[in-house]
């Protein structure tokens, strides 16, 4: 081997090796930028940290302030009261004219209350919260039977003020596997 090749050999071999060390340094340096930047939370992440902090400064509110280990499903009941007054669903009384319809004529002086909706999506939010933050699963207030009776209470209360039904829906999964059961082509209608 002459002493040229051997330099070429050489060289060839620093630049690789110069080369592997820049995309070393490359990949530390874009470790470093994704651990200064936050990780993008999703919306429902983002929801739920906003709620789990409006709850907790709730809490600290109170009259003397509530700790979070001492906090029950009679807290949670008051913070959902609470919430209404910031509401935006109209929800008739029992005398109003346009209790029980739909589609009203006119304005009327009932209350505006939050959505069950809202408030059901709030309550899983909440939930998943407790949780996370390290609260126990059977200590969860926010899972309380006492939650789950307000809210159907609210949703029903709201379907009749409004005139309109709630009625669950059927999965889509439940009606395919009926229209299969019953013998029905592949081919389906709209």
């Amino acid at each position: 081997m002459s002493s040229s090749d051997q330099g070429r050999e050489s060289g060839e071999g620093s630049s690789s090796r110069s080369a592997s060390a820049s995309a070393d340094q490359y990949q530390h340096q874009q470790q470093q930028q994704q651990q200064q930047q936050p990780a993008q939370l999703s919306r429902y992440e983002s929801q739920k940290r906003r709620d789990w902090n409006t709850f907790g400064q709730y809490l600290r509110n109170q009259r003397p302030p509530v700790a979070l280990p001492q906090c029950s499903y009679n807290h949670v009941l008051d913070f959902l009261r609470y919430l209404d007054q910031f509401g935006k669903t109209k929800v008739h009384i029992q005398g109003c004219v346009f209790f029980g319809q739909p589609d009203p004529a006119g304005p009327c002086t009932c209350p505006l209350r939050q959505a069950w909706g809202s408030l059901d999506a709030l309550i899983g939010r909440l939930r998943a919260a407790y949780e996370e933050n390290g609260g126990l699963p059977e200590t969860n207030p926010f899972a309380s039977g006492a939650i789950r009776v307000y809210l159907r209470e609210v949703r029903d209360s709201q379907a009749k003020a409004r005139g309109i039904p709630y009625k669950k829906k059927k999965k889509k999964r439940n009606q395919m596997k009926g229209a299969i059961n019953e013998g029905t082509s592949s081919s389906f209608q709209m």
